[in-house]
């Protein structure tokens, strides 16, 4: 075959026949071939890496490590590769950013923990470099994204617990300059209005506090008011510090007071099968996020890939 079609069937080339990229790609990992990426950098301009830059401080446990493996799994069977960009806590996360595209290290980038006004997201639009986020952004109409539609879970979270019965309702939200947090918050807030219940917002801790200081914090709250009938929380390891923190004071889980959690990795239903938990499909938001960013590449004039993934009601131990 010419030289030319084996590099097209390499590279993916929608005008070559999948027999033909099959055959191609079937000799290839015989024979041990690997493109050298200087090369491919000389010749077109590109690095063939997709850089995912992640927080150091998010839960590796559960969200953060199911995105790393569908990121992985969405560029599977492309000529792009992965790399993972860690920024690590009191760090500019602007600089891992910076670094990428003034040095060209990748062909486009993947983050998440998006702020309204996310200066990563203006920088990248100005610059005209390829990116997806997890999460919008104010700009969210003129990026790649997918996100996971938290006022409506904080919405969800709240009738159930008044479906339940429930009357004085404790959120532990995620940090309050996070997109997503603010749409916990207002989600929450509209919803309890409708529903005539209380509902208080933690000033004092978040969702990325320390395990130790959510559950002190929780125990210290329905010590002091033994009315808190139902917990929202904002990540796996709010939910499992809530729930230490009020067994501590001889309240359980279902029976004085109810939780609503959401996690991406199935598991808080083993650990109490009294949470209510709402599962956030994370293999499905690495795939798309990395074709997103391919077409971002591909196709810079394109309309961008876009996608809100709605909550699904809440999910049973036999669900898992």
């Amino acid at each position: 075959m010419a030289v030319p079609t084996v590099s097209r069937a390499l590279g993916n080339a929608p005008d070559i026949s999948a027999a033909t990229k099959a055959k191609i790609r079937k000799i290839a990992d015989e024979i041990g071939y690997v493109p050298n990426r200087a090369g491919v950098r000389l010749r077109t301009g590109r690095t063939n890496v997709i850089s995912l830059v992640m927080s150091t401080e998010h839960d590796m446990m559960n969200q953060t490590a199911r995105l790393i493996t569908s990121v992985g799994s969405g560029l599977r069977d492309t000529q792009f590769h992965l790399n993972m960009t860690p920024f690590f806590p009191g760090d500019d996360p602007m600089k891992p950013i910076r670094y990428i595209v003034e040095n060209g290290s990748a062909d486009a980038v993947i983050f998440n923990q998006i702020l309204p006004d996310d200066p990563r997201v203006k920088y990248l639009m100005d610059k005209g470099f390829p990116f997806a986020t997890h999460g919008r952004s104010n700009w969210a109409d003129q990026h790649a994204y997918y996100d996971f539609d938290n006022e409506s879970f904080a919405r969800q979270s709240i009738e159930e617990l008044a479906r339940r019965g429930r009357k004085n309702i404790l959120l532990i939200a995620p940090p309050i300059s996070h997109n997503y947090a603010q749409e916990m918050v207002r989600g929450s807030e509209i919803a309890a209005a409708a529903a005539g219940i209380k509902l208080c917002i933690s000033k004092r801790v978040t969702s990325d506090n320390t395990n130790a200081q959510m559950r002190e914090w929780v125990a210290g709250k329905v010590a002091a008011d033994p009315l808190i009938d139902g917990f929202i929380c904002g990540s796996v390891n709010a939910t499992m510090a809530a729930v230490a923190g009020m067994e501590a004071e001889g309240f359980k889980v279902g029976k004085d007071i109810d939780v609503v959690a959401k996690e991406a990795i199935p598991f808080l239903k083993f650990f109490r099968k009294e949470i209510l938990v709402v599962l956030e499909d994370v293999s499905a938001t690495g795939e798309y996020l990395a074709r997103a960013a391919i077409m971002a590449v591909r196709e810079p004039k394109a309309a961008p890939m876009q996608f809100l993934e709605i909550p699904r009601g809440f999910v049973s131990l036999d669900q898992y």
